[in-house]
């Protein structure tokens, strides 16, 4: 219960934080990047992509199968653009991740010192982790997450197992990436471990959360294959709001790790 309850009291914490004027400028400088870096990308390489999808889904019979399934769903309608929309789908988790990448590497630390400033100005900072740690983290996390992603593919066509199978891997996502960052810089490498053992349920549950919230702007990649001519406009506005959901759930994650910290050692004193 008391576990609970420090869920709350972060995610109120983490709220009022996320309006600070610091926390509204780090949203900044990972936008440009995103958007210059994915604006360039699909301007260079997206019809090439589609085409390429097109061709294997006509070598492979692709069109019947996915026509089959389509009907059952009762919506064959999608079948006119099966190809931009798989290849929408499957750069969304490279959108996440690159995303996520600016955030841990111009936000996270920004966000660890802010937080530990403004509530928690006595702690003693031991540097159990390190950018190296976090990139390694991250990257295999990342690895494990895309082939997921990939696999729960078919649900698309299934909206509510849909949303919920990619929440359920946002917070895990986000529990791995951002739970690491949110210690490195203050616990020491058994305190983390020993923290992220106890605190495995309330730290997944605050993933999953803020998962939930992630996997809103991938429904709007429906939307941008309907009307292509829009894609740009949509990918911008989906990677404005992973980043605003990131720097939330940063706040929501450090605000929750420090205050556990801040338990653990009291105990071990």
């Amino acid at each position: 219960m008391r576990r609970l309850l420090s869920v709350g009291g972060a995610l109120g914490r983490a709220f009022v934080g996320q309006f600070h004027p610091r926390m509204l400028m780090l949203t900044i400088l990972p936008l440009i990047i995103s958007i210059l870096l994915w604006g360039g990308l699909m301007w260079w390489g997206l019809q090439s992509m589609i085409d390429y999808i097109q061709a294997a889904l006509m070598e492979h019979d692709g069109f019947r199968i996915a026509g089959d399934f389509l009907a059952l769903l009762g919506a064959l309608a999608l079948k006119a653009v099966l190809a931009p929309l798989l290849a929408m789908w499957l750069l969304l988790p490279l959108m996440i991740v690159t995303t996520l990448m600016c955030i841990g590497v111009f936000a996270m630390p920004m966000i660890s010192r802010h937080v530990q400033r403004r509530q928690y100005p006595d702690m003693q900072a031991r540097h159990g982790g390190s950018l190296l740690g976090s990139l390694w983290h991250a990257v295999s996390s990342f690895v494990i997450f895309i082939v997921l992603w990939v696999l729960a593919l078919p649900l698309l066509f299934v909206p509510v197992v849909n949303v919920a199978v990619h929440a359920v891997l946002w917070g895990w996502l986000t529990y791995r990436v951002m739970a690491y960052d949110a210690l490195a810089e203050h616990a020491d490498a058994d305190e983390r471990a020993a923290l992220l053992r106890t605190h495995r349920w309330p730290l997944l549950l605050i993933g999953t959360i803020t998962g939930a919230l992630g996997a809103a702007p991938s429904m709007m990649w429906l939307g941008g294959v309907l009307a292509m001519v829009f894609l740009p406009v949509m990918a911008a506005v989906a990677v404005c709001l992973y980043i605003l959901i990131f720097v939330f759930s940063g706040l929501w994650f450090q605000y929750y790790c420090l205050d556990a910290l801040t338990q653990f050692r009291a105990k071990q004193i």
